[in-house]
């Protein structure tokens, strides 16, 4: 299987992210081997594979939180270990599957820590600062919220919590690992549309974890499929999405045909062929 690892023509495009030969593991464990992906300002790339691919791995390491033992990591132009710590979170923002907080901070106080990068030694927030967490309520339907301590709330509620205060840092680049997790489908829909506009209207970049092969096809303008830890397809849903290339990576019978009111690909394990519109 051959594959393109600099995926669609970035050219005159401002890359965000480029990683190259990128091998990374914990202790003596290696997780990934020779990965190399682009993104560019403004694009969207899912990662998606089964569980134990590296998926979460490879997110740590465009996070910065591990170091790899080989390739590189540039963020706009610079490896990622030369950002110090305050210019990195103004410039990418992370959501982990799972959120915790030592203390039973509000809502409201949970999105205004996405400002702290923004702020000097002892400032408080401004004006402009109490209008960005705001805006960040509003976009995930949070502000009749804003009060309630964060243990109070949901699993899907913590989690758009914990998106907006990302939201609220103003990062260029956004990693999410799984986002829709703990989600009910009106939400979902609700935060792959706010980060398809915050990408046309901002030039936001965003790399998203993600199980749900549909989403990845409706919303990501590339995806990349990993395999114990290595690069299995990568580049639009068209090329990666195939049925041949599925059934290698997950060993399930799956079928791969069109969603007729979208004409994006749809995947349906173990379903009948003749019931699909075919790509």
């Amino acid at each position: 299987m051959t594959i393109a690892h600099d995926g669609a023509d970035l050219a005159g495009t401002e890359r965000a992210i480029r990683v190259t030969d990128l091998v990374a593991g914990y202790a003596q464990q290696p997780v990934l081997h020779g990965i190399s992906l682009t993104v560019a300002s403004g694009e969207m790339l899912a990662i998606v594979g089964p569980n134990g691919a590296g998926k979460s791995t490879l997110l740590r390491v465009l996070s910065g939180t591990l170091k790899p033992r080989a390739g590189t990591v540039e963020l706009f132009g610079r490896r990622i270990d030369a950002y110090d710590r305050r210019a990195l979170a103004r410039t990418l923002a992370t959501v982990a599957q799972e959120n915790s907080v030592a203390f039973q901070f509000s809502v409201i106080e949970i999105v205004l820590m996405g400002r702290a990068p923004h702020l000097g030694p002892f400032h408080l927030e401004s004006r402009h600062d109490l209008e960005i967490a705001d805006a960040a309520l509003r976009r995930f339907d949070l502000v009749e919220l804003a009060d309630r301590p964060i243990d109070e709330l949901s699993g899907g509620e913590r989690k758009r919590v914990f998106l907006a205060r990302a939201l609220a840092q103003e990062p260029r680049v956004i990693l999410l690992d799984e986002p829709s997790a703990f989600l009910d489908m009106r939400h979902a829909a609700e935060i792959f549309e706010c980060f398809r506009t915050l990408r046309d209207e901002q030039g936001l970049s965003v790399v998203a974890t993600l199980h749900d092969l549909n989403a990845a096809a409706l919303y990501a303008d590339r995806i990349l499929m990993l395999k114990d830890g290595a690069t299995a397809g990568y580049g639009t849903a068209e090329e990666v999405l195939t049925a041949a290339r599925l059934r290698e990576v997950y060993e399930v019978e799956v079928q791969v045909g069109r969603n007729p009111a979208t004409g994006t690909i749809v995947v349906y394990p173990g379903a009948s062929k003749a019931r699909l519109p075919q790509p």
